[in-house]
């Protein structure tokens, strides 16, 4: 019967004892970001692909040991779901104010009348 190869750690790793799980904010930062693309709030798209992108960051930087790393891509994750949920807000207040104003209305005349006269 062979014995089992010695476990080693990765440079980085802690050996010092478990350490806190770190969150990547993945679910967050897709579904404000197909979000912001359903309110058609491109300003709310661009910095929900960036917390996209530091959610992926995080378990590359755990794969790597590098717990450090790990926790300032969380960290900016975060940060950039914030943004990105705060512009969603801001696009829903503003569609809001846009009907209830009676603006949408108007609006929409506005692109029917811009069609029309491009159709003629």
């Amino acid at each position: 019967m062979s014995t089992p190869p010695p476990i080693h750690h990765a440079p980085n790793a802690p050996v010092d004892g478990p350490r806190t799980p770190v969150p990547t904010y993945m679910a967050w930062s897709i579904i404000a970001t197909v979000l912001s693309l359903c309110l058609c709030c491109i300003i709310g798209t661009i910095p929900g692909i960036v917390a996209i992108v530091f959610s992926s960051k995080v378990n590359g930087a755990l794969g790597r040991g590098d717990y450090a790393e790990a926790q300032r891509a969380s960290s900016n994750a975060k940060i950039w779901a914030w943004i990105t949920t705060a512009a969603n807000i801001l696009g829903l207040v503003y569609y809001g104010w846009l009907v209830s104003s009676g603006q949408w209305g108007e609006m929409m005349e506005q692109v029917r009348a811009i069609q029309a006269a491009q159709g003629a």
